[in-house]
């Protein structure tokens, strides 16, 4: 039997798996899933047609699945899926899907999100992301897996976020961030590849290197169109497959467009 606090409210439909934990306080909707080992540690409150993973922890006070913060949700049965072993801290709130961006937000595995972030509707994030204090994002965001945001950081709707890009505190990023880039600024540009994530995730010193002279092909200098930069990347680095990862991501048809750095320089 799952372990439930006399204070809790668990709302008749909700299914808790048997190992789960919830503490004092909580408020679990009728239409909520609760995995085994998840532990809600006391005043969460769930609602929705919300899903939570195996052992995902959520501390007090966050708000997980109520209504998007979207003027044109009209109460349709959109979800919110969360994977499994995230930890989400004290005050995050996160939001379900809408008609107008496939009607799920969905996060995956190993990720934190630390004190008040904000998960708008209908965004789709990959594993092991990482987002600190007061970090943000506004809907229909998609975010690479080891993704990384530093603290009040926000990211505009429609953006897209690499796999191990790093975005620094208090910056707004309102365009497309490249896999392994780094961008910094009040309007996020790019200042570089994220060098020291490359390195931590195990990153060949050869993988680097490339990364680094095919950033150079296609930000580092105004030479031709950007179209033409991207077919000389392919051309110059056809078999190594982080770079052909960024070339792709770069050449991708995309809402907002891509971040390019403020002034001509390597990472």
């Amino acid at each position: 039997m799952p372990q439930i606090h006399p204070t809790a409210v668990v709302e008749p439909g909700a299914s808790v798996a048997p190992s789960a934990k919830i503490g004092p306080f909580c408020v679990v909707g009728p239409k909520v899933e609760l995995g085994e080992k998840v532990e809600l540690i006391s005043h969460v409150a769930i609602s929705g047609r919300t899903s939570v993973g195996e052992g995902t922890r959520i501390f007090p006070f966050a708000s997980i699945g109520h209504q998007p913060q979207d003027l044109k949700y009209k109460g349709e049965e959109s979800r919110l899926v969360i994977g499994r072993n995230n930890v989400i801290r004290e005050h995050v709130t996160m939001n379900p899907g809408t008609s107008g961006g496939g009607m799920v937000t969905k996060v995956g595995d190993g990720c934190l999100f630390m004190v008040g972030v904000h998960v708008a509707h209908d965004c789709i994030l990959g594993n092991h992301v990482i987002m600190a204090n007061n970090a943000t994002l506004a809907g229909h965001v998609r975010i690479d897996d080891y993704a990384m945001f530093g603290g009040l950081s926000a990211v505009h709707q429609f953006v897209r976020i690499g796999r191990h890009a790093m975005v620094g505190g208090v910056t707004g990023v309102e365009r497309d961030v490249i896999p392994f880039g780094s961008v910094v600024g009040d309007r996020a540009r790019l200042s570089g590849l994220n060098i020291v994530g490359l390195q931590r995730h195990g990153f060949s010193r050869e993988e680097i290197q490339s990364l680094r002279a095919a950033y150079q092909v296609l930000f580092g200098n105004e030479n031709g169109t950007f179209a033409k930069r991207l077919e000389q990347a392919v051309k110059q680095f056809p078999d190594v497959g982080p770079v052909r990862e960024m070339i792709d991501f770069a050449g991708a048809e995309s809402i907002r467009g891509l971040c390019q750095p403020k002034a001509n320089g390597g990472g």
